[in-house]
């Protein structure tokens, strides 16, 4: 690929030589030889200087490539000797060109330093030794690159399954009873409060990372894994993302249900109540939950393909136990990837807090975004297949409940994922 810098320097060139052609072998008059002894030496270096300065400008985007892969290199390694080591190595080759010219050696001239959030910074300093400038005492032409590189670390690599976002004392309640489980998830923690968690005896939170924002915490027992406090919790990911759809004034739905099974169409569902412990089953598509819809206990609910919106803070899809409930997120379409989510355009809306209660105590399975950032969810489910969510709650408690989570990876309007690369961030 040609270089456009390179083909004006040598445009540039050509211009001087013309010149010197023209003007100078061309002249015919006396002062032949003054304006050779002034003209030649001007020219010359321009010409030369501009060799010089692309020639410098080329090595230092060289001097930018490798120690883009140097920096990279070492952000792999923990210890601080064996990153500078590292990038040594990487260095070695390249700066061993015209290395005599140079008053430093390497280790003074290469400086790799730790930053606050984890990331390295890479400093590498060298000269040009110019040869046509040189004429007129520039020697050398100084050059510095830098470049900065994050690598994933314990637990920085995991999803998000489940965000907290209230800043509010006992943001999140871990009864006794309570078995969470999750190879590859996060759960992060945004409360500042005191305490900004609390933890009983007798329950089992094991995921790849517990980030808290926060530093204040009450744990009177059990297990809890890969605590991080005064950890850097990830934003909302969805905020203001999530398409709102409009809500119509009639009701497809509405009423009170008696019988043993439902099929649900797509459309707004205005206060229902299912009597008995029927099945009902949710068409794929948009279902509005527009005030409560309730089932009974030892209901079945079947939502595949399906979303479903609240259009205000009480407005829910509430199950009086013994539920078991199956939904999963559409994969196509508006709505792909979103389970469940509520109407956060509105002011009012966000700042009026309520209970969102999942009672799908026989068995539940969950697949999609369940974004609900205006709720205090309770978490009563037991199941013994794996969800796999990304969640968004103000408030979390959870009670005795036996719950397998992974991230949710099916698309949609994306989330907190985590790098497994290490990666250039500067």
């Amino acid at each position: 690929m040609s270089n456009p810098g390179n083909k004006k320097m040598i445009e540039f060139s050509s211009k001087c030589i013309r010149y010197i052609y023209f003007v100078i072998l061309k002249e015919r008059s006396g002062n032949f030889g003054m304006m050779t002894a002034l003209l030649v030496p001007v020219l010359l270096v321009a010409a030369g200087g501009t060799t010089d300065i692309y020639s410098a400008y080329n090595q230092k985007q060289q001097m930018q490539v490798r120690l883009d892969s140097a920096v990279m290199a070492a952000a792999q390694e923990t210890d601080a000797d064996k990153q500078k080591q590292m990038a040594m190595n990487f260095m070695t080759d390249f700066d061993g060109v015209d290395a005599e010219s140079e008053t430093l050696t390497l280790p003074q001239r290469l400086s790799i330093a730790k930053n606050a959030d984890g990331s390295l910074t890479g400093v590498y300093a060298r000269n040009y030794p110019a040869k046509f400038l040189n004429m007129i005492g520039l020697s050398k032409l100084p050059l510095k690159v830098q470049s900065t590189a994050l690598a994933p670390t314990s637990g920085t690599t995991a999803n998000s399954c489940i965000y907290v976002l209230g800043n509010k004392s006992q943001a999140v309640l871990i009864n006794s009873g309570v078995n969470l489980k999750s190879k590859a998830c996060r759960i992060d923690v945004a409360s500042t409060a005191s305490p900004a968690f609390i933890m009983n005896g007798g329950s089992v939170v094991d995921t790849a990372k517990f980030c808290v924002k926060g530093t204040n915490y009450i744990k009177n027992g059990g297990t809890l894994s890969n605590l991080e406090t005064n950890c850097a919790v990830r934003v909302d990911p969805y905020a203001g993302k999530l398409p709102e759809p409009a809500v119509s004034s009639s009701c497809t739905t509405s009423g009170v249900k008696d019988g043993s099974s439902f099929v649900l169409e797509p459309g707004v569902h205005c206060d229902v109540i299912f009597n008995g412990s029927p099945t009902i089953t949710f068409k794929p598509g948009l279902h509005i939950i527009k005030g409560r819809m309730i089932a009974n206990a030892g209901s079945t609910i079947v939502a595949e393909g399906v979303t479903f919106y609240f259009p205000d803070v009480y407005s829910e899809l509430r199950a009086n136990g013994e539920l078991t409930f199956t939904g999963t997120a559409p994969t196509s379409g508006t709505y792909k990837g979103i389970l469940m989510f509520e109407k956060t355009s509105d002011a009012t809306n966000n700042s009026n807090k309520q209970q969102y209660v999942f009672n799908g105590s026989k068995g539940e399975v969950l697949e999609g975004i369940v974004y609900l950032p205006n709720r205090d969810v309770t978490y009563n489910s037991t199941t013994n297949q794996t969800s796999k969510i990304s969640m968004v709650v103000d408030t979390i408690i959870m009670n005795s409940s036996n719950w397998s989570v992974e991230p949710y990876q099916g698309g949609g309007y994306g989330g907190s994922t985590g790098s497994q690369a290490v990666r250039l961030i500067n």
